[in-house]
């Protein structure tokens, strides 16, 4: 199923979807308020782009220079190519500690990878203690968001799914209790856990550190609590210097949810005493986008999801309808990279509005780069049979003055003699939604001429 039927079945719910694109759009005017109140707000975008672009060209050595510094630290770092490999460390590194028990903070790479139904069919246990993370867990569906992954869900879809699974008091809504029944049920996960793993949003080469944003202190309470720390990232985390941490935490919750900075921006720099820590740096296909000239800006990208909220077809059509881990504009760049094929709907799923490259902290060119998918797909003969026909009739229709004359008279003529049913029914997909505006009896060419008393020369 494609984004376009997968929206529509989102969309079906008229209330909710209102809500869903009001609820994010009310995120999208926070960020906005909290950058209008930063001077320099573009100034810091430019150097945040800047500093990712430099980084991106000399990505190799700032690689090694951060495995030689956290191998100094004492941490033992992993290189995984793919999912796969991904995976399996991580299942290594727990069978090596005898780990039965697992709580996760939120990790986009781990999901990418598909970590917890592997470490699940190994008879690990995996607990997600993000609220929105464990929220959706406990639904067993993904996120629908990069950094709220529950944004679809109303406070009374989450109080039936506490009362089913948590015993929570029936018809409960109010957030304050919802969210102490979740406490209250995470705490004994955590003194039970045996190992944390935690995502990664900043690894700073010059130190081997690595840099951990939450706003609930979950990654920072298992990993203080287990004695077995894993941080799994991707390789284009990396930024050069300790001096350059301070103008992403700037951007990145200003443009996330509109704070000024997250409430726990955590460093990790060497494992507690008696304790054991863990990096796993994960390429899966990114090396590979890097090398493509047009695309590898999207690398620069941060997770703040600013994208999203702005979106106008990602507000109303829902985190679930694009089918991969990062939806919205930035996933939409980013998954047929992973796979043209079956994700070539996806750039379409756009009305390259530019919004989303407004909203960018790092100024990728998200809609400029939604386009120029859309034109490989084309070369690659992805499009599908409707759309290769129209458009290749359009083109010529459109390249010669002749037939465009003659199709615009006969389409005018059409439109004000057809009756409505011969327009409006199940096989015009545009009019299902939308109402064409009226007809004009003549075109601007005649109407100009007519006016203007211009010659047919």
């Amino acid at each position: 199923m494609n984004h376009a039927k997968k929206a529509a079945s989102f969309i079906a719910n008229e209330a909710r979807t209102d809500w869903h694109d009001q609820a994010l759009w009310f995120v999208r005017e926070k960020r906005d308020r909290a950058a209008h109140a930063i001077p320099e707000w573009e100034a810091l975008r430019e150097l945040a782009s800047q500093i990712k672009a430099h980084t991106l060209s000399n990505l190799d050595i700032y690689l090694e220079q951060f495995e030689k510094q956290a191998l100094k630290n004492g941490a033992h770092v992993h290189w995984a190519i793919d999912a796969e490999e991904h995976n399996h460390i991580v299942h290594r590194i727990l069978q090596k500690h005898q780990v039965r028990h697992v709580v996760k903070s939120k990790s986009m790479l781990t999901e990418e990878c598909h970590l917890n139904p592997f470490l699940e069919q190994q008879g690990i246990e995996v607990i997600d203690t993000d609220l929105g993370e464990r929220i959706i867990q406990l639904r067993e569906e993904p996120p629908s968001h990069i950094v709220l992954p529950a944004i679809h869900l109303k406070k009374e879809d989450v109080g039936a799914l506490f009362h089913e699974k948590l015993n929570s008091e029936k018809g409960a809504t109010d957030p304050k209790y919802l969210t102490e029944a979740a406490r209250q049920h995470l705490r004994s996960k955590f003194l039970n856990a045996q190992a944390a793993i935690t995502g990664v949003n900043f690894a700073v080469a010059e130190t081997g550190s690595l840099v951990v944003c939450t706003n609930e202190g979950n990654a920072d309470m298992g990993v203080h609590l287990a004695p077995v720390q894993i941080h799994c990232m991707g390789l284009e985390k990396i930024i050069p210097r300790q001096a350059d941490l301070g103008v992403f935490t700037r951007l990145l919750a200003r443009s996330a949810t509109g704070q000024p900075i997250t409430v726990y921006t955590s460093h990790h720099q060497q494992a507690k005493v008696g304790g054991e820590m863990y990096i796993v740096i994960v390429d899966n296909g990114r090396s590979e986008h890097l090398g493509r000239a047009d695309f590898r800006n999207a690398l620069k990208c941060i997770r703040c999801g600013a994208c999203m909220n702005t979106c106008p077809v990602y507000r109303r059509s829902g985190g679930h309808s694009y089918g991969s881990t990062i939806p919205g504009p930035i996933g939409s760049i980013l998954a047929p990279g992973l796979d043209l094929e079956q994700n070539s709907d996806l750039p379409f799923a756009s009305t390259l509005c530019g919004s989303c490259s407004d909203v960018c902290p790092v100024k990728i060119d998200i809609h400029e780069q939604l386009y120029r998918w859309r034109q490989v797909i084309a070369q690659e003969g992805h499009l599908t049979r409707v759309k290769k026909w129209s458009m290749a009739t359009a083109g010529k229709v459109l390249a010669s003055p002749g037939p465009y004359d003659f199709t615009g008279k006969m389409a005018r003529t059409a439109l004000n003699l057809l009756p409505r049913f011969a327009l409006y029914n199940g096989l015009n997909e545009w009019g299902k939604e939308r109402e064409l505006p009226q007809v004009p009896k003549e075109r601007f060419r005649e109407w100009y001429k007519r006016v203007r008393g211009v010659g047919n020369e």
